[in-house]
């Protein structure tokens, strides 16, 4: 796999760790959006995320890295090999390493669905299928940098891919359905344009990143990034300790998640908050309280407390606000007015 500047080595920029660490926790979420200014580490947190994700189980030779575990075969492949498989037989398993996969702007639906394999139609006259890069993310993640400059007829897919957990596929007399269930993250600068609104909906959190305005961060960010390019290896072997606590944390996590409580009082402050603020259908409380469920794991926690709410509120709403003509503030600012107003 290769080996990215260190997640734990970003210097500041913690609303932006943290989402990112609780949508990898609880897929179900629905992954993140950053967005913010040119250079603030975007593309460098989402690409370090791969170092501290644990290897996963997958049947073997499957193209999708089907769960071997799942009460039904998930692709052709997994269907097929179980036919072949005695009463309570069981499938081979190998591991792999979680998949993160960047989505080229310039991309063909092709390349992102998959299709005809024509080495193996010119060679063998067979017809097959050449699987994309939603196969290649399956159980894993899809990452898009400069999300809002991504072409209609790929966000239309995209849509409605995340929302059925499956990838169709119908062309040159193929048809083929297999498993794309991801976490979705994107990021991007919006003063390069805004993200469709069907596109914005399916992120389950939302941060915004700006460059760092004090000195002593700035000249830390400098070192740290220099002795990187300097000497990748050396910078490595440094950060890996700090690498092993946040991948111990996120195992631990993982283990906790299922058996976090949740009181109703907290799910009626989640309802509140979001009735005051104006948010459309329930979705907003829904990632609100699994957000919160997942930072609470990550503090160590067996029952979700306020405090856990009101660190994830701002990610998990912002985007989900309607404009309003007569507030010019921002809505990330309306969330926490709400939050001051319900709860202090």
């Amino acid at each position: 796999m290769a080996r990215y500047y260190p997640f734990s080595a970003i210097v500041g920029q913690e609303d932006m760790k943290m989402a990112i660490l609780v949508a990898a926790l609880d897929p179900s979420i629905g992954g993140v959006l950053v967005m913010g200014d040119r250079g603030t580490g975007k593309s460098t947190a989402v690409r370090g995320l791969a170092a501290l994700l644990p290897s996963m189980t997958v049947v073997k030779h499957c193209p999708y890295g089907c769960d071997p575990l799942a009460p039904a075969g998930t692709c052709a492949v997994c269907d097929s090999l179980r036919l072949q498989l005695k009463a309570n037989g069981k499938f081979k398993t190998e591991s792999r390493f979680v998949p993160v996969i960047d989505l080229p702007l310039g991309a063909t639906e092709d390349r992102v669905v998959g299709a005809l394999d024509i080495e193996k139609a010119l060679t063998q006259g067979e017809k097959a299928f050449e699987p994309g890069l939603l196969a290649r993310a399956n159980r894993g993640f899809l990452y898009i940098d400069e999300v809002n400059l991504l072409d209609d007829h790929l966000v239309d897919l995209l849509i409605d891919v995340a929302a059925s957990g499956q990838n169709i596929v119908e062309r040159e007399g193929l048809s083929v359905r297999h498993p794309a269930r991801f976490v979705l993250v994107g990021s991007g600068n919006p003063e390069e344009g805004e993200l469709r609104p069907q596109l914005l909906d399916r992120f389950g959190l939302a941060v915004e990143v700006k460059t760092p305005s004090d000195i002593a961060g700035r000249v830390e960010i400098m070192k740290r990034r220099d002795a990187y390019e300097r000497n990748p290896e050396q910078f490595l072997e440094l950060w890996e300790p700090e690498e092993k606590k946040v991948r111990a944390k996120m195992t631990a996590a993982r283990k906790k998640l299922a058996n976090v409580q949740v009181d109703d009082s907290l799910l009626e402050d989640a309802t509140k908050l979001c009735s005051q603020l104006g948010t459309d259908g329930l979705r907003g409380e829904l990632t609100l309280l699994r957000a919160a469920r997942a930072a609470a794991a990550l503090d160590g926690k067996s029952k979700v407390t306020r405090l856990h709410l009101k660190q994830i509120a701002v990610p998990a709403l912002q985007h989900r606000l309607r404009r309003n003509p007569l507030d010019e503030s921002s809505s990330a600012t309306r969330v926490e007015r709400a939050l001051a107003e319900l709860f202090n």
